[in-house]
């Protein structure tokens, strides 16, 4: 019996927006390869040579989110900060139908006000903060989701800008992580949604003035939920579709 072929890897693409770590020689001392690299480098280090990995940035030609990237990546995720407002309503659309179509979409931290984000959710995506250098505690509410495989509970994080409610997101599909700071706040900071046929995760610990994205635990979360964003594959958006009466016989069409 000949041997099965081995799986095709995940392709991922990292996007960040690139800009503190051009502003501030501390994040860069921080994160000399970037939010992105440093992101990158979690998802590598868990999952191997089951990921196929690319970077992208802000700055380079349609925020390196062309059509043909996004045509060849099964997860993004996605990272941003100082420059929302920056990001060409073009490429919002393309990851927007993207996603409907069936690439998984990983929203860290401050990406709960990107263009993506707040489209997809149809909400303002606000909530209550503060940067304190706050300890934050990330506590599993749901042990058994895929997300969850492997971590601690709760996470600690030393040192973390503070996110608090109320947070203006749809309700979840599904709530994974709540986390507590030091101040008294809690927050809704592990959060799954579906639109169309594409899996999104929301996940809020990681900001430029900590070294979070080097947490063992943190990167741990982040290449779970690249697995469980993983698309069975990625067709068209769901569309409005005419049918005749009995379209469905003789084995209709798939969904």
């Amino acid at each position: 019996m000949s041997p099965s072929p081995s799986p095709q890897p995940l392709r991922v693409t990292v996007w960040s927006e690139g800009r503190h770590e051009q502003r501030s020689p501390e994040v860069a001392e921080r994160y000399p390869h970037g939010m992105h690299g440093a992101i990158a480098e979690g998802v590598q280090e868990h999952l191997g040579d089951r990921v196929l990995l690319r970077t992208a940035t802000m700055d380079e030609p349609e925020h390196g989110l062309t059509e043909r990237v996004l045509a060849e990546t099964d997860v993004l995720t996605w990272w941003g900060h100082l420059a929302h407002r920056e990001v060409a309503d073009p490429v919002v659309e393309r990851v927007r139908r993207r996603v409907l179509a069936g690439m998984g979409l990983i929203v860290l931290h401050s990406g709960h006000w990107s263009k993506p984000f707040t489209r997809l959710m149809g909400t303002t995506c606000t909530l209550r903060w503060r940067n304190a250098a706050e300890r934050e505690l990330v506590w599993t509410v749901d042990p058994s989701h895929p997300i969850a495989a492997g971590v601690p509970h709760p996470i600690v994080i030393e040192q973390q800008e503070m996110y608090g409610e109320f947070f203006d997101i749809p309700a979840p599909d599904e709530l994974v992580f709540v986390s507590s700071f030091a101040g008294g706040e809690v927050f809704r900071s592990g959060c799954t949604f579906r639109r169309g046929s594409g899996r999104i995760f929301y996940f809020s610990p990681g900001d430029q003035d900590y070294p979070v994205y080097h947490h063992a635990d943190v990167r741990r979360v982040i290449a779970n939920a690249v697995l469980w964003a993983a698309p069975d594959r990625i067709g068209g958006a769901p569309r409005l579709t005419h049918s005749e009466t009995g379209w469905f016989e003789d084995g209709g069409a798939v969904a």
